[in-house]
């Protein structure tokens, strides 16, 4: 099975068409649910499409509030307010998820990806 993701909101366009490109299976939030929709409304629906949720969002890297054993997965793309270096972030998770392209690499973690490298939290 092909890698699922649940693109929030804030996720760039460019991020999405590029996991397509990649051959990966993006789910837009604004396709399932409303673009206004609360924190839990999302990460609710994005186990319930059984995906891995993305997101620049940083409420959703916070494991106290969502703690990732409870998820299919959660991708946390860091980019703190500069945008020039979603080229790298993308470079760096794309070869990440040739690499471990199985769903169940995911479930129960937050990758946290920078410019220069992915933290794995459990």
């Amino acid at each position: 099975m092909s890698l699922r993701f649940f693109a929030d909101h804030c996720v760039p366009n460019f991020v999405i068409n590029e996991l397509s490109i990649a051959g990966f299976d993006v789910f837009r939030l604004k396709d399932h649910i409303p673009i206004e929709s609360n924190d839990a409304i999302v990460i609710a629906n994005a186990q319930q499409l059984d995906t891995i949720l993305l997101s620049l969002n940083g409420d959703f890297a916070d494991i106290v509030t969502y703690p990732p054993a409870n998820y299919n997965g959660i991708i946390a793309l860091q980019m703190k307010n500069h945008p020039e270096i979603i080229k790298q972030i993308m470079i760096i998770l794309t070869d990440y998820l040739s690499i471990h392209s199985d769903m169940n690499h995911y479930k129960g973690k937050l990758f946290l990806v920078e410019a220069h490298r992915i933290r794995v939290r459990t």
